[in-house]
């Protein structure tokens, strides 16, 4: 029996696309902080989709989902399909966490805080902790 592809599907290519070109400020702003697994080892990726949604960034190791939530989130139509969404990726055992955009700005090490709270503490790289490596630019010593 084959199984459905849920994860990037070909028909979403072209939306995931075109979303990661046009970041909002406070997505390019997270994501210069979580690429390059710069989150204690973690690997995100930003603009991936599982079944009919695109995740604004996603943990596979995690299994978390991170989304960074606008003007558009905050009306009725909004919340029922972010409702919608979270219950459908619940149901795949991924955890969905959402801040506002604003937060980012105000408080991006709050923001990574919260995040590592959803870490296993059972990952391969447990030396890679903030103290370590998080924050530094490549080469630095």
């Amino acid at each position: 029996m084959m199984t459905e592809r849920i994860h990037n599907r070909n028909i979403l290519k072209e939306r995931r696309k075109q979303l990661r070109n046009s970041l909002t400020p406070a997505e390019a702003k997270l994501w210069s902080l979580l690429k390059d697994s710069q989150l204690e080892n973690r690997k995100f990726r930003r603009q991936h989709s599982i079944g009919p949604y695109v995740l604004d960034f996603y943990c596979p190791s995690e299994k978390l989902c991170v989304e960074m939530d606008g003007a558009g989130h905050f009306t009725d139509g909004g919340y029922e399909y972010d409702t919608e969404r979270t219950e459908y990726l619940k149901n795949l055992n991924i955890e969905v966490i959402r801040f506002e955009n604003k937060d980012i700005f105000d408080n991006a090490e709050g923001i990574l805080e919260e995040i590592r709270k959803f870490f296993h503490t059972n990952h391969p790289c447990p030396s890679l902790t903030k103290e370590g490596n998080f924050g530094r630019e490549k080469g630095e010593v």
